[in-house]
């Protein structure tokens, strides 16, 4: 989502180019990815010109983005279903065509709902996804911010339709927001989704971001009203990472990985720097007595649901 926003296309590439060298080979976007900086799709074209470039780098990756959202016109005029928040048949199939024009290639490995439409029949959504499929434009469907019960929904239609349904679930997920813990988590589970966290790092909140504070590292108002409300809170996590001699980021990416549903969290880095910053996550192990200390900072909505509201 940074690419091309706050990483400029030189950035981008070289953080590109970096992962790969380093073994990271699933990259994530989305088709309204760059409406921040310049247009809709800013981020797919920029992709698409790394890939163009060649050396392997389109076959050495595992390309996911989304649709759900509108996205700019570039030129013609509205269309119905297409220019509005939805999964009708006619807006997959032509947001698809439109993302791989712009990335560049022939086929999406990972095509992510975005949100919830909770007016079109999942059979509608289902149907369009099967036409891509069998046309090799599509590997595989994800979901992305959908409840537990979307989730089984859309998971249980797949099955009656012989489709072998949602292979991932990509949900807001980090030691500060552990909502998803209720029913998110045990629906991926039971029905075998891989879960792939965004915002992992809380928006920089869990990435150090008291001690960049004293020192001074500017902060956006957002962000310094969220370091005083949770003070207390990143002052006993701070110190536990200090104890545990390791930067707090990779302390927060290595609680999500230390969960056997998450396949991967999703950073989005700004520079190459933070980019192998982020690697430090995998070697850095938490025992259960470090995990039980995090648990009582950062306590979860209870475990999974009905037990937090029911007996």
């Amino acid at each position: 989502m940074n690419f091309g926003w706050t990483a400029g296309e030189a950035t981008s590439f070289a953080i590109m180019d970096t992962a790969l060298e380093k073994g990271i080979n699933f990259f994530d976007t989305a088709d309204v990815y760059g409406r921040w900086s310049t247009h809709s799709g800013a981020c797919e074209e920029l992709i698409g010109r790394w890939f163009n470039q060649g050396d392997g780098r389109r076959e050495s990756v595992v390309l996911a983005t989304k649709v759900f959202n509108p996205t700019d016109q570039e030129g013609r005029r509205p269309e119905p279903n297409r220019d509005t928040r939805c999964y009708s048949a006619l807006k997959i199939v032509r947001h698809c065509e439109d993302s791989l024009r712009r990335l560049k290639t022939d086929r999406i490995d990972l095509y992510q709902l975005h949100h919830i439409d909770r007016e079109c029949p999942m059979d509608e959504m289902w149907e369009a996804m099967e036409t891509l499929q069998r046309q090799g434009k599509v590997v595989y469907v994800g979901s992305s911010n959908f409840a537990g019960w979307d989730v089984a929904h859309a998971s249980m239609a797949a099955r009656m339709r012989g489709n072998r349904g949602l292979a991932s679930e990509q949900s807001v997920y980090n030691l500060n927001n552990r909502m998803i813990e209720l029913e998110v988590i045990p629906a991926c589970r039971e029905f075998g989704l891989g879960l792939i966290p965004w915002s992992p790092l809380a928006g920089g909140l869990l990435g150090g971001a008291l001690r960049k504070a004293t020192e001074g590292r500017r902060q956006s108002d957002d962000m310094a009203k969220k370091v005083e409300e949770q003070r207390s809170q990143l002052e006993r996590y701070e110190s536990l990472c200090s104890d545990l001699e390791r930067p707090p980021a990779d302390v927060a990416l290595a609680w999500l990985l230390s969960n056997p549903v998450v396949t991967a969290p999703i950073v989005g880095p700004r520079t190459v720097e933070q980019l192998l910053g982020n690697l430090g996550a995998l070697d850095t192990s938490l025992d259960e007595e470090t995990l039980a200390k995090l648990d009582e900072i950062f306590p979860g909505p209870g475990g999974e649901a009905p037990v937090p509201y029911a007996w």
